[in-house]
């Protein structure tokens, strides 16, 4: 059986609760329980007034239902005391209003850092931390219900890529307090802030050290939610057998597994010699026609192998569009022209697809019984002036 799959049986009545025999009704689904997101930087300035991207809104809403919005900590305060809470408060609620799960990310990292951080001493540094993850979720509870609680520990305390080659507050702060402290210190402050919050821990590294972490954080006691694991793709599909080994491995803490950042290119792949995605640098990087044949095969590939794993939760797309697209890389389903590539229509036909209940007429018994089956989610049946809200779960 289809661990997505599952079905409800619903008895409608009328106003005077008598039940609504032998009667048409439509059903359709209105959210999948998976988690099939993307980020929504590229919709702040839409959100907020500054820019007509209804399209964009168009496409994106078409396809996702969760939303990713960047706290980069040195982009949302770049001046101490000065958050950028209202313009993120905007987009969070023009996402939520449409439908849309809100999730942050990150709340502790050592990279995108607040530079005005690096010069205080490491109690100061300690206790701003701790203020900033509190500030976050206490600011957006009830828009932002989930969290990357901490982003990229593995390599955190060791981290020295800086101009000077000393590490910053944050990487300076992981050293003295050990990964698994830092890891408690960023849960258990969001935890205190907002006890109904999903926390996931989230990283690039997926060898052992990754598996370190957070064997070392459980075994303290630190309550994890999820496990997010990053998969960009600039180099090559991974294929299905090592996404489904990497899925296995972590599936074993028993944690639900999120696939928080996934890419693939539609252009040129980047060499493989390349160790730091970041390193790679060019004048430009465009989409091909034959690149943009090859993301529609591996997104569908990808889709299919994650989803079919019990242990997987979300996907997380890591661009709608190729404007502003993470190191310049054609991985948008998007070109920068706004067009759709191959890419979007194969993830819409999954996605609003074949993994979607349209809307559907249905005859209820009887006893005014209907059966719905399909992807756990959300469904709403109709009936002239009455409606219902039902879930398969």
């Amino acid at each position: 059986m289809n661990p997505r799959t599952g079905s409800v049986e619903v008895a409608l009545t009328d106003a005077t609760g008598a039940p609504l025999a032998h009667r048409e009704v439509v059903v359709e689904q209105v959210r999948h329980a998976f988690a099939f997101g993307n980020i929504g930087f590229d919709l702040v300035p839409h959100a907020n007034g500054e820019a007509d991207l209804a399209a964009l809104a168009r496409d994106w809403l078409g396809l996702f239902d969760t939303a990713t919005l960047p706290f980069y900590w040195g982009q949302f305060e770049p001046e101490r005391g000065h958050p950028r809470t209202a313009r993120l408060l905007a987009a969070a609620r023009w996402f939520a209003e449409r439908g849309v799960r809100v999730k942050g990310h990150p709340l502790v990292w050592h990279t995108v850092k607040a530079p005005w951080l690096d010069a205080l001493p490491s109690d100061e540094v300690e206790s701003l931390v701790r203020a900033r993850v509190t500030r976050e979720v206490t600011d957006f509870a009830g828009l932002v219900d989930t969290w990357d609680a901490i982003n990229e520990v593995a390599i955190m305390p060791d981290f020295v890529n800086e101009p000077d080659g000393v590490p910053n507050a944050v990487s300076r702060l992981a050293r003295e307090l050990g990964r698994t402290g830092i890891v408690r210190l960023a849960f258990e402050t969001a935890r205190a802030a907002g006890p109904g919050a999903t926390l996931l821990i989230n990283d690039f590294d997926l060898s052992e050290r990754y598996e370190r972490v957070i064997a070392d954080a459980l075994d303290a006691g630190v309550r994890i939610d999820a496990i997010g694991l990053q998969t960009h793709m600039h180099q090559g599909f991974r294929g299905e057998e090592q996404l489904l080994e990497v899925a296995d491995r972590f599936a074993r803490y028993g944690l639900p597994l999120h696939f928080t950042e996934s890419s693939l290119v539609s252009g040129d792949l980047m060499p493989r010699e390349i160790e730091d995605l970041n390193d790679y640098v060019v004048d430009a990087w465009p989409s091909t026609p034959e690149g943009e044949e090859r993301q529609a095969d591996e997104i569908e590939r990808l889709y299919r192998t994650l989803t079919g794993h019990p242990a997987v939760e979300a996907i997380t797309y890591w661009g709608i569009t190729d404007a502003g697209a993470w190191l310049g890389a054609p991985i948008g389903l998007l070109r920068a022209d706004g067009t759709r590539k191959p890419a979007y229509d194969r993830l819409h036909e999954l996605i609003r697809g074949e993994w979607w209940l349209a809307p559907t007429t249905r005859r209820t018994d009887g006893e005014g019984r209907v059966r719905i089956e399909g992807w756990k989610g959300d469904y709403r049946i109709a009936a002239g002036d009455l409606s219902r809200d039902v879930a398969i779960s």
